[in-house]
């Protein structure tokens, strides 16, 4: 037999729960994709971003960075941009912070989105999968029940491998799940903590562009 032929059994002899399955794993496959390409972008977007800001930060040119901020829909922009728009009203470092960590409090929860739902898929598609496999067993034993006792082992065994399908097929599609959302949630607290050190970097060179325009009046 075919592996193609194989794999439409494994389908075809699951019962109708595998279909659920099938649909939670879609779900999930499609967050996962999208939630890795977005978070990807958001990455690279912010590191070409800084290399960009950076030196314009360190050589006090704030006008030119407000205006490539103003021009990006990178994150990193964004938070850069909240503060900025504080420096010249600001008198302490915190004030420009908590402007910062306004940007901060909206960029957070975009990077954040839907990731947690692929943890929650792997836990239901396992009870699914669970699920599938008690009603299965459930169909088994009542099959059994009424048929002649020479055939019962023969049914009894079939049925079961039957009804294991569907713990064995939520089982191949949990772990990974499980991975992906480790993976993403890495990927995350890595920009997070990136726009952290932007952010902290952000403020020491204001400091010190203030301090030299005071030491030169």
């Amino acid at each position: 037999m075919s592996t193609y032929a194989t794999v439409v059994k494994f389908f075809q002899d699951s019962g109708v729960f595998i279909y659920f399955s099938i649909l939670i794993m879609a779900v999930g496959l499609a967050i996962s994709l999208e939630r890795f390409i977005y978070l990807g972008y958001a990455r690279r977007s912010n590191r070409k971003v800084w290399d960009e800001l950076l030196p314009l930060l360190r050589g006090g040119k704030f006008q030119e960075v407000y205006s490539v901020t103003s021009q990006s829909n990178a994150a990193i922009s964004k938070i850069v941009n909240h503060g900025l728009g504080r420096v010249k009203t600001a008198r302490r470092r915190e004030d420009i912070d908590a402007a910062m960590e306004e940007g901060m409090m909206e960029i957070v929860p975009r990077l954040e989105k839907r990731t947690h739902y692929i943890a929650t898929f792997a836990n239901v598609i396992t009870l699914v999968g669970l699920l599938g496999t008690i009603i299965g067993l459930i169909k088994a034993f009542t099959a059994v029940a009424q048929v002649n006792p020479a055939e019962k082992a023969e049914l009894l065994s079939a049925s079961i491998s039957i009804a294991m399908n569907n713990t064995a097929f939520a089982l191949m599609v949990a772990i990974p799940f499980l991975l992906i959302h480790a993976f993403l949630q890495a990927r995350t607290s890595e920009i997070v903590d990136g726009l952290e050190a932007a952010k902290i970097s952000f403020l020491n060179l204001v400091e010190r562009a203030k301090a030299e325009t005071a030491q030169t009046k």
